[in-house]
């Protein structure tokens, strides 16, 4: 029998080819191009310290203009073995020579367009003509002492048999070590296993793994369909041993497959696999919202700030008792903290808790409330009146929680004793000595 109540009774799962599998970067390069998305050179360096934080292996940047060299140089300034700090171009040896003009850079990816819109409308050649171009500037990169990162575009859209595959094996012959990049362009690619091309992502890594002899196979994958991270999993599933990311996923239109994901993915999923640092993901996530303006939504996993919130009466008398009933792992593994929220669906637990929570923070010392005590349930049902009258359309805010605690908690007692012996003294019960100018008021009552 197999009892799963804590988060390491859960199994994981092996990848079935058991190859070692790394990430590269790409958030200052296709993340930049975000719509609306304009990095200074000390933002992109910062990026580029999380992304050593985590462990990331490799990033990408592009070499065009006199900011995107800066910030490579400051990268580079700081001598960390990771991530390395790759370069990319266009297939010509103009932009290879602009790579080569940069110390410390050793690979360049080259961008090799392969569907018919983008040779035949795009760039205005035929199939041949541009099969010669790539194959020039590969060779172009390779003589030049350069790592070589063929960037196959729209491979998903593509005639993978008749031109691909075969540019592929050309592309072999000329760099036996080029890692070949599946770039899923616009989002068409389908993670089954049963679908052939152009869509199969696991068909072309199979195809490429055992027919083409491919020794590095990487995956760059767009979200247009919501498949990314899908996508890059099945990549790796069936034989890819790279996966190319940027942090939130952003980039073009729906932007790419989300660093965070496959991370999480990896280091919680995945047996022996903890080479990565996941505790400052949701640092790095409020860094992009504030600095580079991506704006969160409040559920996108690993970093939304509703991730480790809980307000539904059912969820959070679950956490607060163990949080293995409804969290998938613990909040600490990427940065995070677990809040308890009072909202329309709050049960008295979660009410509880924050009541004792607010009051532990104003007494300094660890009370515990009876749920059924007649101050909480008469804070609950002050709530629960907000909502039913249509007054209240969001969460009662931690300021407004002290607020109740006060008024029920501190102020009533304090009141009422003021009251009845201030009634004592008018009935001529009262001891002398015990006058009510005398009778200094506590702060507060003893709590049941």
């Amino acid at each position: 029998m197999k009892i799963y109540k804590d988060y390491d009774d859960l199994p994981k799962i092996k990848l079935p080819l058991g190859q070692e599998v790394s990430i590269s970067d790409s958030t200052i390069r296709d993340g930049a191009q975000m719509p609306g998305i304009v990095m200074k050179s000390q933002q992109k360096l910062q990026i580029y310290e999380y992304l050593h934080r985590i462990g990331i292996e490799k990033l990408e940047s592009f070499v065009y203009n006199e900011r995107d060299r800066k910030a490579i140089k400051l990268m580079m300034d700081h001598g960390y073995e990771f991530p390395e700090v790759t370069g990319w171009a266009r297939a010509n040896p103009a932009d290879i020579d602009m790579v080569l003009n940069i110390d410390g850079i050793e690979e360049t990816g080259i961008l090799m367009s392969v569907s018919d819109p983008h040779i035949v409308d795009k760039m205005g050649l035929t199939r041949e003509a541009a099969e010669e171009k790539y194959l020039n500037a590969l060779q172009y990169a390779v003589d030049h002492g350069l790592r070589t990162r063929a960037h196959i575009e729209d491979m998903t859209r593509a005639d993978n048999y008749d031109f691909t595959f075969p540019l592929i094996k050309k592309i072999m012959d000329i760099d036996p070590d080029c890692t070949i990049r599946i770039c899923d362009t616009i989002g068409f690619g389908i993670p089954f296993t049963d679908v052939d091309e152009p869509f199969g992502m696991p068909m072309i890594t199979k195809y490429l793994k055992d027919e083409l002899n491919v020794k590095n196979i990487e995956t760059h994958c767009h979200d247009d369909f919501g498949l990314a991270v899908a996508n890059s999993i099945a990549g790796y599933w069936h034989g890819a041993n790279w996966s190319n990311v940027t942090f939130l996923g952003i980039g073009e239109r729906a932007g790419n497959a989300e660093m965070e994901k496959l991370l999480l993915f990896l280091a919680r999923r995945i047996e022996g696999f903890d080479k990565y640092n996941l505790d400052c993901l949701v640092e790095f996530s409020r860094f992009m919202e504030r600095e580079i303006g991506i704006r969160i939504p409040r559920n996108k996993s690993v970093v939304g700030n509703n991730v480790f919130a809980h307000e539904s009466g059912i969820h959070s008398a679950g956490v607060i008792k163990n949080p293995f009933t409804y969290e998938p792992y613990p909040p600490e593994i990427v940065g995070g903290k677990r809040i308890f929220l009072i909202g329309d669906s709050s049960g008295i637990e979660v009410l509880r808790y924050k009541v004792q929570e607010t009051l532990n923070e104003l007494m300094d010392v660890n009370i515990e409330i009876d749920k059924n005590d007649k101050r909480l349930r008469a804070i609950q049902a002050e709530i629960q009146k907000l909502y039913n009258d249509e007054k209240r359309v969001s969460c009662i805010s931690d300021e407004e929680v002290m607020g109740y605690v006060k008024k029920y908690f501190m102020f009533n007692p304090m009141l009422s004793k003021d009251m009845n012996r201030k009634e004592e003294e008018e009935n001529g019960n009262l001891d002398e000595g015990k006058k009510s100018d005398e009778i200094k008021p506590r702060m507060h009552d003893t709590i049941d």
